[in-house]
């Protein structure tokens, strides 16, 4: 069930600007300001606006340098961050990340916002996963008592299915693909 904090659907925008700063999560903060500005413009501007919504991007290294995202997963595998983030996060493969783009701009009946997310998990979950398919690595194994981004939610996926997304990755396939990613650049 979705959490009323910090939903993200087809229809709401983000989670609510006020939750955000109040916990620090500035790049949901961010990212929710964003896009409401972008909904502005487009209604100003008589622009048929589509947004594609992902969630956590994973699986392997496509540029020179990592992203973000992939730096943390990167850090919580070799056990040098201190802690993993007690957060329940939607996950998503970066190929599914691209087919939504292209679905997207060839389809003519896409519009609004479409979310992008295979499945929910807590990052314990996920450590639990790794460590038991890859068990050579240190992990992180404390998780951080932050409070405020572990609201238990899901993702709402409707809408692009119904455009003809053909399915997501599992969170397995995801992470396999990324740590060969690592492996195969001498990062693990």
């Amino acid at each position: 069930m979705m959490s009323n904090k910090f939903p993200l659907s087809t229809s709401l925008i983000g989670p609510d600007p006020d939750y955000c700063k109040l916990y620090n999560l500035w790049y949901a903060y961010a990212k929710t300001i964003g896009e409401k500005e972008a909904w502005r413009i487009a209604k100003d501007w008589g622009i048929d606006l589509v947004v594609v919504n992902p969630s956590f991007v994973v699986g392997p290294l496509l540029a020179a340098e990592p992203t973000s995202t992939l730096l943390l997963i990167l850090a919580i595998v070799k056990g040098v961050r201190g802690e993993y983030p007690n957060t329940t996060v939607g996950f998503v493969h970066i190929d599914d990340v691209v087919a939504a783009h292209i679905l997207a701009m060839e389809e003519s009946t896409a519009s609004g916002r479409l979310i992008c997310s295979s499945s929910v998990d807590h990052w314990s979950q996920i450590i639990e996963m790794l460590r038991a398919k890859y068990p050579s690595y240190p992990y992180e194994t404390k998780c951080s008592k932050q409070e405020g981004d572990n609201n238990p939610h899901s993702m709402d996926t409707t809408k692009i299915v119904e455009l003809g997304f053909l399915g997501f990755k599992t969170v397995p396939e995801m992470f396999d693909d990324c740590i060969k990613s690592f492996q195969e650049k001498g990062w693990l």
